[in-house]
């Protein structure tokens, strides 16, 4: 089935639902308009549709491969990656100071539901670089600004978050990942991290983590983490790139579903790293990213829900069994029976509020910046605050909620991979 952007939705819940107009209001952003805003739609759009879309499927199939000491993506993904790339879709509302487009949040997320539903395997690489770049935004110096925020915003390099070790998940301040200062003002990072998110592949020429780790004084548990930059390659003073750091891939996870995302397990053998912000405050920067993450993430679940909606549908329209209560026709669609109907339209309730409140969070993101005074500002900050986590993780029930009814809709034949509808379940 094909994916087709949901384009006049998106655009109609960010206008008349989510707010946008208070945004324009606050003269921040002298170029966006809904014109401006209709043709970043319509081209993210085009390009998931064209581009991504076609990938999803074999992306599952083959998946990334791991191989001695590094990981390849999923056929077609690293060309993907590099049109996605020169098309600027990484720096949608980054500062036009690093090189980005400084357009809304809230348009940025808008445009990103297309990119999750047709393919949110490939989805997941740039929204982590967008959550890497909010970081530096915010907590990084002048120097790392220079070196390598650019390079972010440009879609050149990408960036991963690196968190969570084989005893520390949920429990961040177990971790023991260890930063030995060189004397030169760097570090020398130390230990093993899993679950890293695209921490490897061939898609760009370095990948820049931003590592938690303990400094050799530090206090124990959460406040004695800091926040560490590392690249795979070392950037000279010129912006070229010189020798391999000391990390490394020592496998990918075998995954339940999202096969073509690179779930890595990484190892850090005296990797030279820099400290982003102060020493001790790594979890409160990191938080930084972990927020944009888990806004981006509760947008994940509403592009798989319409992904699946719009799967479910076509098939509920093609798919011909029993006889029509509307029209009494014998053999009709089984979209005229009243329980296919019943799914169908929760289907679609759920992924319009989800996407209210998702894109109504970028809203509030947007005036907690730009907002006339600093109450104003204080305010949008409170209800973003609030609104993130509710994004998060109702949206992605929605996501698991939708896509379970999309099986639902194809009854047994749901259950068969080669309809498609168990990808998004999984």
């Amino acid at each position: 089935m094909t994916y087709r952007a949901p384009v006049r939705d998106l655009a109609f819940t960010l206008e008349a639902v989510a707010g946008m107009a208070d945004v324009a209001a606050t003269g921040a952003f002298p170029d966006y308009d809904s014109d401006v805003a209709g043709a970043v739609l319509e081209a993210a759009g085009q390009f998931s549709e064209e581009v991504l879309a076609p990938l999803n499927r074999i992306g599952d199939q083959k998946g990334s491969t791991y191989a001695n000491g590094s990981v390849t993506a999923a056929p077609g993904f690293a060309d993907a990656y590099r049109q996605f790339a020169a098309g600027g879709w990484t720096s949608l509302s980054a500062s036009t100071e690093a090189g980005g487009q400084a357009l809304p949040k809230a348009l940025e997320l808008a445009a990103y539901e297309t990119v999750h539903a047709a393919n949110m395997a490939f989805g997941l690489c740039p929204m982590l670089s967008l959550a890497s770049i909010e970081a530096l935004e915010q907590v990084g110096t002048d120097e790392q600004k220079a070196k390598y925020l650019t390079k972010l915003v440009s879609g050149e390099w990408t960036g991963a978050m690196v968190l969570t070790e084989p005893g520390a998940g949920s429990d961040l301040g177990s971790l023991t990942t260890t930063a030995t200062p060189n004397g030169d003002g760097t570090y020398a990072l130390n230990g093993q991290k899993i679950f890293i998110t695209w921490g490897d592949h061939d898609a760009t020429d370095n990948i820049v983590h931003l590592v938690l780790a303990r400094l050799p004084d530090a206090p124990k548990g959460p406040k004695g983490i800091s926040l560490f930059l590392t690249p795979k390659f070392a950037v000279k003073d010129d912006g070229t790139l010189g020798d391999r750091n000391a990390f490394r891939p020592v496998g990918v996870e075998h995954k339940l579903g999202i096969h073509a995302s690179p779930t890595c397990v990484m190892s850090y053998e005296g990797a030279t790293a820099e400290l982003v912000g102060q020493p001790n405050q790594g979890l409160a920067h990191m938080f930084v990213m972990m927020n944009a993450a888990r806004l981006a993430v509760g947008v994940e679940g509403v592009g798989i829900a319409e992904r699946a909606y719009q799967h479910a549908l076509a098939y509920a329209l093609d798919r011909r069994q029993g006889r029509s209560v509307w029209t009494g026709e014998a053999n009709a669609p089984i979209f005229d029976h009243p329980d296919v109907r019943r799914m169908l339209s929760v289907m679609k309730a759920k992924i319009s509020a989800a996407r209210a409140i998702c894109l109504s969070t970028g809203v509030a993101a947007d005036l907690a910046k730009h907002a006339a005074t600093e109450e104003e500002r204080r305010r949008w900050k409170g209800r973003e605050d609030l609104f993130t986590p509710i994004a998060k993780a109702w949206s992605t029930d929605v996501g698991c909620e939708v896509a379970s009814m999309g099986v639902q809709v194809h009854g047994g034949m749901g259950f068969i991979e080669e309809t498609g509808a168990a990808q998004y379940y999984r």
